[in-house]
């Protein structure tokens, strides 16, 4: 397998960081808009460095890209890049004829009139009308493969064949402990996926109802995590498992809610409020004249860079998939999860636990699809494939999953 990685960031190099001990592709490709980051997340791998090449792409350009595929021989596009550039990278790699990986997927687009009561265009929406396209030339696009969503829609698919007859409920739950030392308010992900998903009308899904849309922070429940973490306020956040996870798996309700913390809401309602979460470029005077820039862009310029917050970050973060139903005629509850732990993914890896957590997950998919284990055309979710390959890899990878019956 010939891979072309697009976003040499923190969850890119720290794809690279754990591809590296693999044996399972023959090389990789780093692409980055800034070619001296790319080229820095290929020295950092030092002796394991042989098998990976970096290179200059505009994800933006879906001809820049395609060729940059048709160079290189590569067999698989995998997207580490922030959602905007999801629909030219995807389309890139179909038309290169190669196969395609991303861990968020087409952007949404809110109800004009209500916004905070119906669904306007889902998150995925433009991939999924695609898919006929994909399956006709046989490439498989697997789409929303990172850990929220990736790992918790696999956890979402094991629950359904091994722990339920029928499904009530299944509910993500993310939360964290995780402190950093010097700032008073340091995203341990983009800031610019963070307003996304945080700011737009968040998703629910109901059998009888369909999907359809709350306000921001919508629901507040209190969640108890494992592993020392304990409990945490969740929100309701739009995200794509609430799209995935019903395409596949017969269930009453399925909902997302993140751990953000008060003080997280409060200062994202604070940049809604002052408009600087908005994209479109706004005119700003400099000493060199007009200049237009997005205001969400200058909000994350100012802001540190998440991938560089691991010496500072301390705890854990954990995100799993909890599951309400029925099994052999008795009500069951389950919480199944992953928890990383900053400090051993520093020590480890010399990436911080959330970025990880994130990577760890789409090279474990490309594994499996190197191997055929996973195999498919179309545009497909990880609901779709058999799970207990991909956990009992993610085990071997020395990062173990849990169960809480609760």
């Amino acid at each position: 397998m010939r891979i072309l990685l697009v976003g040499a960031g923190g969850v890119g190099t720290a794809i690279t960081r754990i591809a590296a001990r693999r044996p399972f592709f023959d090389h990789m490709v780093v692409a980055d808009y800034d070619l001296p980051r790319a080229k820095a997340a290929v020295a950092a791998l030092g002796d394991r460095a042989a098998r990976f090449t970096a290179a200059r792409v505009d994800a933006a350009d879906a001809r820049a890209v395609t060729a940059l595929l048709a160079e290189h021989r590569c067999d698989v596009l995998l997207n580490a890049t922030d959602p905007r550039f999801v629909l030219p990278l995807f389309e890139a790699a179909l038309a290169a004829g190669a196969d395609y990986l991303d861990m968020a997927m087409s952007m949404s687009r809110p109800h004009p009139d209500r916004p905070y009561e119906e669904v306007g265009v889902k998150l995925g929406d433009e991939q999924f009308a695609r898919s006929a396209d994909w399956a006709e030339r046989d490439r498989l696009a697997l789409v929303g493969m990172g850990v929220e969503p990736g790992l918790a829609d696999v956890f979402a698919r094991y629950a359904a064949d091994k722990l339920f007859d029928e499904i009530e409920e299944i509910g993500i739950r993310d939360g964290a402990n995780l402190t950093v030392d010097g700032y008073d308010f340091a995203p341990s992900f983009s800031i610019w996926t963070t307003i996304e998903e945080c700011l737009n009308p968040p998703l629910v899904y109901e059998k009888e109802r369909g999907w359809y849309t709350t306000e921001p922070f919508s629901e507040p429940e209190i969640f108890d995590f494992p592993d020392g973490i304990g409990p945490v306020e969740c929100v309701n956040v739009e995200h794509e498992e609430v799209v995935l996870v019903p395409r596949w798996i017969p269930a009453q309700r399925v909902t997302f809610k993140y751990g953000l913390g008060e003080e997280f809401i409060g200062t994202l309602k604070t940049l809604h409020a002052l408009g600087v979460d908005r994209t479109e470029p706004v005119a700003v005077m400099t000493d060199r004249g007009e200049a237009r820039v997005s205001p969400r862009d200058v909000v994350a310029a100012v802001l540190p860079d998440p991938a560089a917050l691991g010496e500072r970050m301390h705890g854990k973060t954990c995100a799993g998939t909890w599951v309400k139903g029925v099994k052999d005629g008795r009500a069951r509850e389950v919480y199944l999860y992953h928890v990383v732990d900053n400090d051993w993914s520093m020590r480890e890896y010399g990436s911080q636990a959330v970025v990880w957590q994130t990577a760890v997950n789409p090279v474990i998919a490309l594994e499996l699809m190197a191997t055929g284990v996973w195999k498919g055309a179309g545009v497909l979710g990880p609901e779709a494939f058999e799970p207990e390959p991909y956990l009992d890899l993610l085990v071997e990878y020395g990062s173990p999953w849990g169960l809480r019956e609760q």
